[in-house]
């Protein structure tokens, strides 16, 4: 009987100690970032006439906020999961802080600036990769947009023709620095038997697009898109991501989007179903 009594005893004092263990690792173990969440954000929050946070951001958002505050580039009251453009500021001290400058130091999170600002605090998960360069009808783009717009062509069931590239810093003045880096493009209207069926394939893609008319300015008759959460875009292309997602039209009128409505997604939602 004292043999099974203290076998007993043991194996519970080890379930004990092993439980503590566990738990005390689980307390240590280090917090995830969701990539996706903090870059919507950051293509969102600047833009929103209040301090609202985006659906399913906030947590990794603040993770991130955390983080700048430690390095004293973000005030403690600003830790509230909204990526607003003090956080947007933050991050572009950090981005300049490693080096980097122009389109690099924006404010928009990259997956290296993500990563190591979460080194000792986070990891990251649900990382972003635009891809490298190519080309479309001999104009530039990056892979992640190249897929976009196939994955939009088969959708409208109409072959897409790129007038203008992304990576094309002040190729076209009319474009207002919105082409100057990665996610944006023209596309060209004369084969397309209904544009607003192209822009809502373009949409449901995970596009910021509008059919664009000579009408709003100095342009031929032309879609222009955005890939949202392209995490190369210039930030004129942020602020038509922003314009967007608020319901509006991209211009510097920023009057009622005139184009289809769908649910907004980015390309990694959408391929998610």
């Amino acid at each position: 009987m004292r043999k099974m009594a203290f076998a007993a005893m043991f194996t519970a004092l080890s379930g004990a100690a092993l439980t503590g263990t566990m738990a005390a690792g689980q307390a240590a173990a280090a917090p995830s970032v969701n990539m996706e969440a903090v870059v919507k954000a950051a293509m969102w929050d600047p833009y929103k006439p209040d301090q609202s946070i985006t659906p399913g951001s906030g947590d990794s958002v603040k993770v991130v906020e955390q983080a700048l505050a430690a390095k004293n580039l973000l005030d403690g009251k600003q830790v509230d999961g909204h990526f607003g453009t003090s956080t947007v500021t933050a991050y572009a001290k950090y981005q300049k802080s490693l080096g980097h400058s122009g389109l690099a130091a924006s404010g928009l999170p990259g997956t290296g600036s993500l990563t190591e600002l979460g080194k000792g605090r986070y990891t990251v998960t649900a990382a972003i990769s635009v891809g490298s360069k190519t080309t479309m009808d001999g104009q530039t783009v990056n892979k992640r947009t190249a897929d976009m717009i196939k994955a939009a062509e088969q959708r409208a069931g109409v072959d897409f023709t790129v007038t203008q590239g992304s990576y094309n810093a002040g190729g076209v003045g009319a474009s207002g620095g919105t082409h100057d880096g990665g996610g944006a493009v023209d596309i060209s209207v004369k084969n397309i038997p209904s544009p607003g069926a192209a822009v809502k394939a373009l949409r449901e893609v995970g596009f910021a697009a509008w059919h664009r008319t000579p009408s709003q300015g100095d342009w031929v008759a032309h879609i222009h898109g955005i890939a949202i959460s392209d995490t190369d875009m210039s930030p004129q292309a942020q602020a038509q991501a922003g314009d967007y997602f608020k319901g509006l039209n991209g211009l510097a009128n920023h009057s009622k989007d005139d184009g289809p409505q769908v649910k907004k997604v980015t390309w990694e939602e959408f391929k998610r179903g």
